[in-house]
């Protein structure tokens, strides 16, 4: 059974986080999208917040398990014994810091692997900091996230009534 980590912030989730959920979906047995604590951010949404959001985002996956984590993401890994990081890349910029990233997780733990899946190119702009400023601003998200975390983003940024 060949089992797969996604992690990230998810801070909020996008339709392009749910188009690399769905492809790892179709390649791997079982997938785990693990909202990390990364103590370099800010989030607009608490760790249960962004959980709740994603378990909404993949109800329709029945091999999807949402969690958190903090620490080492191998020993994440090691723990529930999946052998695969799942990694988005939008662009360039992207790839310099997930090949450091997959370098030092393969130096600390040889038995995981990083699988890089190229963003879909409708969403290769898009970023959760992206959505963030949008909302923020009173702008349209709604091709960019799913209805739910739409409304989330107007009810943080008190925007309901527009």
């Amino acid at each position: 059974m060949t089992k797969a980590v996604y992690p990230g912030s998810f801070d909020p989730v996008t339709n392009g986080h749910l188009d690399i959920i769905e492809r790892a979906t179709k390649t791997f047995d079982s997938v785990i999208v693990a909202v990390a604590h990364n103590s370099n951010k800010r989030p607009l949404f608490s760790k249960e917040e962004r959980v709740n959001m994603l378990i909404k985002a993949t109800k329709d996956f029945d091999n999807v398990i949402v969690d958190t984590f903090d620490g080492l993401l191998v020993n994440y890994c090691a723990k529930y014994r999946a052998n695969v990081i799942v990694k988005g890349l939008r662009a360039v910029s992207d790839f310099e810091y997930e090949l450091q990233m997959a370098s030092i997780n393969k130096k600390l733990e040889k038995n995981v692997e990083t699988l890089f899946m190229m963003t879909n190119n409708q969403y290769s702009f898009l970023s959760s900091s992206l959505v963030k400023e949008i909302a923020k601003w009173d702008g349209c998200v709604k091709e960019l996230v799913p209805g739910h975390v739409e409304w989330s983003l107007k009810e943080k940024f008190g925007h309901l009534d527009s």
